[in-house]
């Protein structure tokens, strides 16, 4: 298992304790303007935090962990013990405490991460623009005039800031790479068995994935490993077979996203990688598959807040929600037989590569004024690459391709379910190429 701990770096000679980390964090927090630092933490209690990082250093098995001292930030829809779970909604704001940990989080505090704060999201993690009525709209970290994306929206800037090292987020459609793919960062969506999601609270139980938003690859890796207790193969593949995604992938990029796959591909055929481009077929009509199955399980798991919603809900959420009311009662069935009959496609032709790149998000982050006066679209328009996977049951990650330009852009990694090495390896050999 990948050891990144930075409490072992020169070890003997130069030492440096949790608390340490702890306290850097918070200091750095401590210089965000705290309107901002508002937008981007739903609870971030020094005194915790502070805490946490002093019981782990007296703890000799948990500072031996492959995690140890590293900051985790963690998604408002994650269980922790002896808080509330709100899920980015003040509908939950009243709900007891929790008892126990998400398993997640557990496995991150047994591996020596100390938990901090607790970051927003869009509400009920059902958008990927990141836009909240509760705590307020994260900016980007390049331009607050401009979204942050989501929903892990608040994950996405505690990284980006440097108080976390790493944001623990989920991902139903896209809401950790989309977050990343436009704050600069690396993120890894798993196969969604991979990863346990007990205490993670739900969207859809089709589609939810749990992964980290960090840096770097290096830093993703070994959060999977701890969170799938899998590692990486001991030898690194050669002569890789990659498909360049064309159609619906690579339709309607803005000039600059259009201009960073081109430079990407460039280099990525300058380093002798093999690049074939490919059509997805199985993709046709996957937008609304996906929509009415995650409209129809959201709705099932929010039925008794229906009306409570209506008085204090996110609207934009709510519609999404209630779509699943016009649905005949046999469009699920259709949806869920057409999927899977997508996931056996994309999984035959998988043996022809062994991963696919398209770029993550079409655009730069939109103006957050735009996403709110044209809502529907731009959400749409965030979510299409990223979903484009989930659908397919697929792993996939984000890393950055926009070689130190002012807006971020992103390049997406991604195969079918079960390649997740496969995907992180390929990942971290391509973010080195892409590195300005």
């Amino acid at each position: 298992m990948t050891d990144i701990s930075p409490l072992r770096r020169n070890a003997g000679r130069i030492a440096f304790r949790a608390k340490d980390r702890a306290r850097r964090a918070i200091d750095t927090a401590m210089s965000v303007d705290p309107t901002v630092l508002s937008t981007v933490f739903t609870r971030f209690d020094a005194g915790r935090i502070m805490a946490e990082a002093e019981a782990l250093d007296v703890d000799a098995e948990r500072r031996a962990g492959p995690l140890a001292g590293i900051m985790v930030s963690i998604k408002d829809l994650f269980d922790e013990k002896g808080q509330v779970t709100s899920a980015g909604s003040t509908i939950l704001a009243d709900a007891e405490p929790a008892s126990r940990d998400a398993v997640a989080v557990d496995l991150l505090r047994a591996s020596g991460a100390i938990v901090c704060g607790r970051t927003t999201m869009s509400e009920f993690a059902y958008s990927g623009v990141g836009l909240n009525p509760h705590f307020g709209n994260t900016g980007n970290v390049s331009d607050p005039a401009r979204i942050s994306g989501g929903s892990t929206s608040g994950g996405a800037l505690s990284v980006a800031l440097g108080i976390a090292d790493v944001a623990l987020g989920s991902d139903t459609g896209g809401s950790v790479r989309i977050p990343a793919a436009l704050n600069g960062l690396c993120g890894f969506k798993p196969s969604q068995s991979a990863v346990p999601l007990d205490g993670a609270f739900p969207l859809s139980q089709s589609y939810d994935s749990i992964g980290p938003l960090a840096r770097t690859m290096a830093q993703c890796s070994a959060v999977h490993a701890v969170l799938s207790a899998t590692s990486a193969s001991p030898q690194t593949r050669e002569n890789l077979r990659i498909g360049v995604a064309r159609g619906i992938l690579t339709e309607g990029l803005d000039a600059q996203v259009a201009a960073d796959f081109k430079r990407a591909l460039d280099l990525l055929a300058a380093a002798r990688f093999s690049l074939s481009d490919i059509e997805l077929p199985m993709l046709e009509g996957f937008g609304n598959v996906n929509r009415i199955i995650v409209a129809s399980e959201a709705h099932r798991i929010h039925a008794s807040r229906l009306a409570r919603m209506e008085a204090e809900g996110d609207p934009r959420v709510l519609r999404r929600i209630r779509a699943a009311e016009s649905l005949a009662p046999q469009d699920g069935a259709e949806a869920h037989a057409q999927r899977s009959a997508a996931i056996a496609a994309f999984s035959a032709q998988a043996e022809t590569f062994d991963v696919v790149i398209a770029p993550t998000v079409p655009t730069v982050a939109p103006l957050i004024a735009d996403v709110e006066a044209d809502f529907d679209r731009l959400n749409a328009l965030m979510l299409r690459n990223p979903s484009a996977v989930n659908f397919l049951d697929g792993c996939a990650a984000s890393v950055p391709m926009h070689a130190g330009q002012p807006l971020a852009t992103g390049l997406m990694i991604f195969a079918p379910g079960g390649n997740d090495w496969t995907v992180l390896e390929t990942a971290r050999q391509m973010e080195t190429l892409l590195a300005p």
